[in-house]
């Protein structure tokens, strides 16, 4: 494996055929919920892949029985308490999204499991994003007490529509993966048994494939995403607004108790 991957503890890298790179998110024991390292790593890694003159096409996958389970309990505490942490977390979050967008290399999804938070983001943003039939979709973030900020509002309108997008953005409602397949939000959906096998196809037909018409091809599409970059940067600085106030408090603590949150009804909007 290239010393440019060396370097990562969360995240790890194997070679399953010629010029695909294959990353697995690799914290099995917190169903790789993404802690500030791991956080840190999957947005800085677009930028090597798209540097590497050896790689055509990358999966994503989760190690264990879950694709990735979200943000990590002390990370999103932290972001309601320091403030050099939450400014830190902004930075990545805005540079997760366009560093993938602007990952010039073709990117293919294998979700399973739980889909949640950063992992979610790289998910959905991937070119090609299949899913398992079972595969548990949800953006968390209102029942966390914060605006949805991360890909959600750049991404799930153009996919699924407004209609649905406010649907599931706004009520955290979970979608699986066969029916995030009939609404657009992923392009395959798959029996699990069959989905490494699919996505390591998928990216070999990319590798096979014209490499600049491909990739020529990501630029144009994404610029879509570009378009609707102020509104995603409105969104992210509204969630990170979001972790000053008590929702959040009360969101974290229900997750951990598992409970339903108890939200004030009353608000100064």
């Amino acid at each position: 494996m290239s010393e440019r991957y060396q370097s990562y503890t969360r995240i790890s890298f194997d070679r399953p055929a010629n010029r695909v790179l294959r990353m697995t998110l690799n914290r099995p024991e917190r169903l790789n919920a993404l802690d500030a390292v791991g956080h840190k790593e999957l947005t800085e890694v677009w930028r090597e892949i798209d540097a590497d003159p050896d790689i055509s096409a990358v999966i994503l996958r989760g190690a264990g029985k879950a694709f990735s389970a979200g943000g990590d309990f002390d990370m999103i505490e932290k972001n309601m308490t320091d403030y050099q942490a939450l400014c830190r977390t902004w930075k990545e979050a805005r540079d997760l999204v366009y560093n993938i967008i602007n990952c010039s290399k073709p990117i293919v999804s294998a979700i399973h499991g739980s889909a949640v938070g950063a992992g979610l983001v790289a998910a959905m943003l991937a070119d090609v994003s299949i899913a398992a039939k079972t595969a548990r979709i949800i953006d968390g973030h209102t029942r966390l007490g914060v605006a949805a900020g991360d890909h959600a509002v750049i991404l799930w309108p153009l996919l699924c529509g407004m209609a649905k997008a406010k649907y599931y953005l706004l009520l955290c409602e979970p979608v699986n993966g066969e029916e995030a397949e009939r609404l657009g939000l992923v392009s395959l959906a798959v029996e699990e048994a069959e989905l490494q096998d699919k996505a390591l196809e998928i990216a070999g037909r990319l590798v096979a494939g014209p490499p600049s018409a491909i990739r020529w091809t990501k630029y144009a599409l994404n610029n879509w995403l570009r378009m609707a970059g102020p509104t995603f940067d409105a969104s992210l600085a509204l969630e990170m607004i979001g972790f000053t106030g008590p929702e959040p408090r009360e969101g974290l603590a229900a997750h951990r108790e598992k409970r339903k949150p108890n939200f004030d009804p009353t608000s100064p909007l």
